[in-house]
């Protein structure tokens, strides 16, 4: 590697990306990235570089989701999938223990204990950085931090991509959290035509880049880098009133537009699954059919669901009305108050997979232009 400036990054040509994959490897990494399957851009397991989207955009909108092919030679030329960081780590369903019955008929408890594989995710958004932080703070800086996602997280390794083409959907420029990476990465890439400008975030990084063939980042180069986000950031057109909207909302549980929302709203939980900050989860046994043994899992749920409100034979939130209030004031309020700061990171997956395209951020400017 040779001699530059680490804090305005390395070269790294585009044809040599593949040894980027391969260096990660040779780390003992799985390489997970972006690929195209079923008509969406998915997380899957990297064989190489041929893997990766190359010319390809998605076309998002309220209730709409579309790849497009192109002649392109860009891997990371569009914006979100319906994936974030939160599958990787907040197993959409675990056994937490497990319990069996001993020969003299007394029940033995065991412990689930996690063991998973190191694990280097290509293409991580800025969005979705700013997302892994809040779980972070949900799932580890807590008292008792989670077992499983704790050593998840542990054996990860993100490089991440600064985004240049944002969808008609995305608003993170205005929550502060994109589309430019500031930290929480290992490594962090621009994408030029002709390959990429690579920076270290960690110790890590540093190890992995110490083992590419680098060369001196240009000022052309950097300045076509730093335009590129700049240009992404400007053509967002979609925001939120506020970046603190829990005074605002909490003022308005009777706001009508509550209602008006309910008749569209299908209660479906894509929003919540689709969101990579939203944490909620249910437990549940399931015993063998021998009888002689059992498991308890843990798997994601809503609060869109019936169920997710049930207290000893009383549910809270019988409607759709009650259950998208909820949703929108802890996502948007009641985070301040957790965790200093709203739940949203402007990723817009939530607007794109709502099947009937509601707008999280129509529905709170609708209440801060007329608060009931």
């Amino acid at each position: 590697m040779q001699d530059a400036d680490v804090a305005s990054g390395f070269f790294l040509p585009g044809q040599d990306f593949a040894l980027l994959l391969a260096a990660l490897t040779g780390q003992g990494y799985r390489c997970v990235g972006p690929t195209v399957r079923d008509g969406m851009l998915v997380y899957d397991t990297l064989e190489g570089v041929g893997n990766l989207p190359a010319g390809v955009h998605i076309q998002q909108s309220p209730g709409s989701y579309r790849v497009e092919f192109n002649q392109g030679r860009r891997l990371f030329d569009w914006a979100n999938g319906p994936q974030a960081l939160k599958p990787l780590l907040f197993a959409p369903r675990e056994v937490l223990w497990q319990v069996r019955r001993g020969a003299d008929g007394e029940l033995l408890f065991s412990q689930q204990d996690p063991d998973p594989e190191p694990v280097a995710v290509i293409g991580v958004r800025a969005c979705d950085l700013a997302a892994l932080r809040l779980q972070d703070r949900h799932f580890i800086e807590t008292d008792i931090p989670d077992a499983g996602y704790t050593a998840r997280r542990r054996q990860l390794f993100l490089v991440a991509v600064n985004c240049t083409r944002p969808a008609a959907t995305c608003f993170c420029a205005s929550t502060g959290d994109g589309p430019a990476a500031t930290r929480g990465y290992d490594l962090v890439l621009d994408e030029l035509d002709d390959g990429f400008i690579v920076i270290a975030g960690s110790k890590h990084g540093d190890e992995v880049l110490a083992l590419l063939p680098l060369q001196p980042v240009s000022p052309e180069q950097r300045r076509a880098a730093a335009e590129a986000t700049a240009a992404a950031a400007a053509i967002q057109n979609r925001q939120l009133p506020g970046r603190d909207l829990r005074d605002l909302l909490f003022a308005n549980l009777d706001h009508p537009r509550w209602e008006a929302v309910a008749t569209r709203c299908l209660s479906c939980g894509n929003c919540t699954s689709v969101c990579p900050t939203c944490f909620c989860y249910r437990e549940l046994d399931e015993p063998a059919l021998d009888r002689e043994s059992a498991r308890h899992y843990r798997e994601w749920d809503s609060c869109f669901t019936q169920g997710h409100s049930y207290i000893h034979g009383f549910i809270v939130r019988p409607d759709t009305r009650l259950r998208y209030r909820q949703w929108l004031t802890h996502k948007l309020g009641g985070w301040h108050d957790q965790y200093g700061r709203s739940g949203c990171v402007g990723c817009g997956r939530c607007i794109a997979w709502c099947p009937v395209g509601i707008d999280i951020t129509e529905e709170a400017g609708a209440i801060a232009d007329s608060p009931a």
